[in-house]
């Protein structure tokens, strides 16, 4: 450790030297290494003269805490909640200063984080009640149930932050996220118990401090709504006391599974549909995840070399994302089930497998799949063929050509049901177990169904009503599971620009987003109609 480091570990425990520092050196700038919330500092003082000139007020106001913290988040929080006050809800927004949540920090920067942000945050007062968790009283013990559940959330933070599944539990990250977890454990639990909300609101749900905020509220029975951004500008997914990354479709499916599509429904979900084949975007869709334009299945069997053999199409996740962590179901990872599944085609030369890692790995920090797959197998026989994720072919094609499919959770699964073909699914994903895929839940019982449809795949495809359920599935999972919403996190910039707060607060946003904000604290959602259930 340096001179520098020694004295800061030394000042960052003695009171109010990072507050003089901060006042005397660094004249209210950000810290180096730290936050920079100049968006925010910018747009915030206007947004508090639109929330408080709002004349739209909510039926039932609620007292409501969100817990907030990395700038994107922070400054997101912040619009959010000053929505939900001008709605008339009590709103407390609290937070953490920490700018990253995998790098070690001494206290006194911390501090300084501390004062910087604070200064920017509580101009939203008295609007919304700002507090900095970084010194609020924590719970003395934890109750067991919540104490047991630290060491998984800790390793699953570690494989998000690593991007990849394999974790070391005595290495320093791991020991990092297990105390900062435990930690932020207390001070919730403490703050829930002392001052309970009626709702409390956090993004994601699954991990890190964010994963422990939904866990605490859980634990002690309060109602909580996790939100998260998927590739839709003006959407986002929302799910009420539950962890929205689970992506749990079931009560949307019970009210609305057995319901027709309009022909105007099959008509959008159709042209949808042709635009992701041809790799364009469509309506509010702004991810790209095919970058190469179709060229037809037969034009690639030609390039790869397929021939008559039956083909079977295994397209990977990206590692260590949140939809893809825990999801395991008789595996102990995605990277395990890959593993013996080669291990499964390398001595069956009579079909061809062709595994095509996802083109998110691009623009990912972690290891690729395929690098670990090629370590794995530094030589696969000529019928397995494994593609990076730069591979310039695209994945419908590949569908085009397959008899078989093979998915974890990637949502590709779905739509080879929805092109007719048999497909296995071995992890927790939203579409598994309705009506149109096949799911093992062992090893023994995944091997046997794969051999079984290998033997004669045309036996296993879908009928063709499982096929036109997997078609209103993807409707619903598309166009109904995610609910208007004005600023998606990614293009912040952007959105604030398009939407601005009193637009959204006026009586045209409200009709388009006010029941999102209505569902944020906590009003059920009737999927029969996907309107407020009155209460």
């Amino acid at each position: 450790m340096s001179a520098k480091e020694t004295a800061k570990k030394i000042l960052g425990d003695l009171p109010l030297t990072a507050e003089l520092y901060w006042l005397l050196s660094q004249r209210r700038e950000p810290p180096v290494g730290g936050y920079r919330l100049d968006r925010l500092a910018e747009h915030l003082p206007r947004w508090v003269e639109q929330a408080k000139a709002a004349s739209v007020r909510a039926a039932k106001p609620k007292r409501v805490l969100m817990f907030s913290m990395l700038s994107y988040w922070l400054e997101h929080s912040v619009l959010m909640g000053l929505t939900l006050a001008a709605l008339g809800h009590e709103v407390t927004l609290a937070y953490l200063p920490y700018a990253h949540w995998k790098k070690p920090i001494n206290r006194f920067d911390l501090r300084r984080h501390n004062l910087y942000v604070d200064g920017v945050v509580r101009q939203a007062e008295p609007l919304i009640k700002v507090i900095s968790l970084l010194d609020a009283p924590q719970a003395r013990v934890l109750p067991t149930e919540l104490h047991n559940q630290l060491p998984a959330a800790a390793f699953r933070d570690s494989q998000y932050s690593l991007l990849r599944e394999d974790v070391d539990p005595s290495s320093a990250l791991y020991h990092l996220r297990l105390g900062r977890d435990e930690v932020h454990a207390r001070r919730m639990l403490r703050w829930m118990q002392d001052d309970r909300p009626d709702v409390v609101i956090v993004p994601n749900g699954s991990i890190l401090e964010f994963g422990i905020t939904y866990r605490v509220a859980r634990y002690l029975e309060i109602p909580v709504s996790t939100f998260e951004f998927g590739e839709q500008s003006d959407r986002m997914w929302l799910a009420q006391d539950d962890d929205v990354m689970r992506q749990d479709t079931s009560a949307l499916w019970q009210a609305r599974g057995d319901v027709p599509l309009t022909e105007v429904e099959w008509q959008r979900v159709r042209e949808f549909f042709a635009a992701r084949q041809k790799g364009n975007l469509w309506e509010t869709f702004t991810r790209l995840w095919q970058g190469t334009p179709t060229q037809g299945g037969e034009e690639v069997r030609r390039e790869l070399e397929l021939d008559s053999r039956p083909v079977v199409f295994l397209p990977t996740n990206v590692l260590g994302d949140s939809l893809t962590l825990g999801r395991q179901l008789f595996s102990r990872s995605m990277t395990e089930w890959l593993q013996r599944t080669i291990e499964f085609f390398i001595p069956r030369s009579e079909v061809q497998l062709v595994i095509k890692t996802h083109p998110g790995e691009l623009i990912g920090w972690g290891p690729a799949v395929y690098d670990i797959l090629r370590q794995m197998f530094p030589e696969l026989p000529a019928h397995i063929h494994l593609l990076p994720a730069d591979a310039k072919i695209n994945a419908y094609d590949l569908i085009a050509l397959a008899d078989v499919g093979l998915v974890f959770t990637t949502t590709m699964g779905m739509e080879m049901a929805m092109s007719g073909l048999p497909v296995i699914v071995t992890g927790k994903t939203h579409y598994r177990g309705k009506g149109f895929t096949l799911d093992p839940d062992s090893w023994d019982a995944f091997f046997e169904i794969l051999q079984r449809v290998l033997d004669d795949p045309r036996e296993y495809r879908p009928t063709q009503p499982q096929v036109e359920t997997a078609w209103r599935y993807a409707y619903r999972f598309f166009f109904e599971y995610p609910q208007p919403y004005p600023w998606h996190v990614q293009h912040f910039g952007e959105d604030i620009e398009r939407w601005p707060l009193d637009v959204v607060l006026s009586e045209e946003g409200m009709a388009q987003f006010g029941r999102t904000f209505d569902y944020l604290t906590g009003i059920p959602i009737d999927w029969r109609t996907n309107e407020l259930v009155k209460r």
